[in-house]
């Protein structure tokens, strides 16, 4: 079974990022290069990427035969963001909670775990289209 878990942060998170000491920030990263080394070697990552930061984002928007539109996004208003994403191949949607916690728990500032929200949902396959 696949498993999409995604980091989520807030626009605070990433300010609050930028205060870190360097080998804080460092540990945070060794920590999840650790992480998708044993999912690795257990066969469970099929893939795993960090996102870049909201200010970069951008929405495209397309009609039919029109050009597509595209513009700054996210907005204002939106409280958090996709940080990163793991795809993982577990044999079950609690071995995908097991390894949800464990991303959960990078270390912040101090070494204090950071219980990072990590969203897990299952990667769904189309339907049959056939007639």
């Amino acid at each position: 079974m696949k498993f999409m878990l995604m980091m989520h942060g807030s626009r605070a998170g990433f300010e609050a990022l930028a205060k870190w000491k360097p080998e804080e920030f460092h540990a945070h990263i060794r920590f999840m290069l650790d992480l998708n080394a044993k999912l690795t070697s257990s066969g469970e990552l099929v893939l795993a990427e960090g996102l870049d930061v909201p200010h970069n984002v951008k929405v495209v928007r397309a009609e039919a035969a029109n050009a597509p539109i595209v513009s700054d996004g996210p907005f204002a208003e939106t409280k958090e963001f996709l940080v990163g994403f793991w795809i993982v191949d577990c044999t079950s949607a609690q071995r995908a909670h097991e390894i949800a916690a464990m991303a959960s728990v990078a270390p912040g500032p101090g070494g204090k775990p950071l219980a990072i929200p990590i969203e897990v949902r299952q990667v769904m396959s189309a339907p049959p289209i056939d007639g």
